[in-house]
């Protein structure tokens, strides 16, 4: 089988749906099936307004077609509702061809964060985009029944993985004053990190990762330490001398960091929203509580095996699975539509 998934968001990049889409690719090929990739890489790019280091592709039709045609799919997966994303519905559409997607990002809530535009208005827009697809996959059972509730049809479960080889138990010392309590992700605003970096901890705050406000935090709350974007390797020895996790977001729909956190056998701190319930639950590897300092402090007691055993059940390769098997149920069904509307009598009218 082969899959062309469109995405907006790629290398560079550094987030939970490059990792996502990147790690599931690789799984695949371990069961047969190619995974390959419609991104910016062969686009004119611009920054965004807001955040010039994200490069926004500027596609154009004839292109898209072309790139589409000469990849020979079996499958059209839509990873994100931007401009490659709109493009490569659109080929679909004027086609007739039967496509998938996927659901990553609340932008109701990012955009509301940074513009003057009612979430409603983009709820509306990601109903839209979303509703000509065969399966809308969603990372978590609360997010699948929370789009249904908006209006979203078609929707299936694709959970996510974490990579157990890299994201491992080491022998690190950061060098900083313990306790170590560590958060990674975008530095931007909503990703909530000031609720973390304000909070009256014992021992020392690290950030990893970049974004449009490190330089307004790095200056506000300057005994914390901010190590810049990390990846592999680099990345892992951070995760694996840290004490606790600290997830601040709100509107993450899962935060694949905090997988990558229980495998490296430190535990977590979060409040309790959407994406850490989903993840954790009622799990004894984290703390999940309005109160977040206090969240911090007890999640120092949670034991580091707790930790690792949970993170075991979540593999890459079974993600891979559920998304190739949510895409051969669709095709199945699609080929199974003819023949049993050859078998309905016809009504005389």
């Amino acid at each position: 089988m082969r899959i062309l998934v469109a995405t907006d968001a790629w290398h560079p990049q550094v987030n939970g749906v490059v990792r996502t889409l990147t790690m599931m690719a690789d799984a695949a090929k371990s069961f047969g099936v190619d995974v390959s990739f419609l991104t910016p890489e062969t686009f004119h790019t611009f920054g965004m307004p807001s955040y010039r280091d994200l490069r926004v592709a500027i596609p154009r039709r004839r292109q898209i077609a072309r790139m589409i045609e000469a990849a020979k799919p079996d499958n059209i997966h839509i990873a994100t509702e931007g401009p490659i994303g709109f493009a490569a519905r659109a080929y679909c559409r004027r086609r007739n061809i039967p496509f998938t997607t996927s659901f990553h990002t609340r932008f109701p809530e990012y955009i509301s964060a940074r513009f003057p535009i009612p979430e409603s208005w983009v709820w509306a827009g990601l109903r839209w985009f979303h509703g000509a697809s065969s399966a809308v996959m969603a990372a978590t059972p609360a997010l699948a029944t929370e789009l249904r509730d908006r209006g979203f049809r078609n929707v299936v479960l694709w959970p996510r993985g974490v990579d157990g080889h890299l994201f491992r138990p080491r022998a690190i010392d950061l060098g900083y004053a313990k306790p170590v309590y560590l958060s990674v992700g975008r530095v931007a605003v909503e990703k909530n990190l000031e609720a973390f970096l304000a909070l009256d901890l014992p021992g020392t705050k690290v950030v990893v990762g970049d974004g449009p406000a490190r330089s307004e935090l790095q200056a506000k709350y300057p005994k914390a330490v901010f190590l810049g974007a990390l990846q592999g390797e680099a990345l892992a020895e951070v995760y694996a001398g840290a004490d606790v996790f600290v997830f601040p977001s709100k509107t993450d729909t899962y935060g694949l960091v905090l997988l990558e956190a229980l495998a490296s056998g430190v535990p977590v701190a979060a409040l309790p929203v959407t994406g850490p319930k989903d993840v954790i639950g009622s799990a004894p590897v984290g703390v999940l509580s309005d109160d977040l300092q206090a969240a911090c402090l007890q999640a120092l007691e949670i034991g580091r095996q707790a930790c690792l055993d949970f993170a075991a059940n979540h593999t890459w390769e079974a993600s891979a699975r559920a998304f190739v098997a949510n895409i051969s149920h669709v095709r199945a069904e699609l080929q199974a539509e003819p023949a049993t509307r050859a078998q309905q009598p016809r009504v005389a009218v």
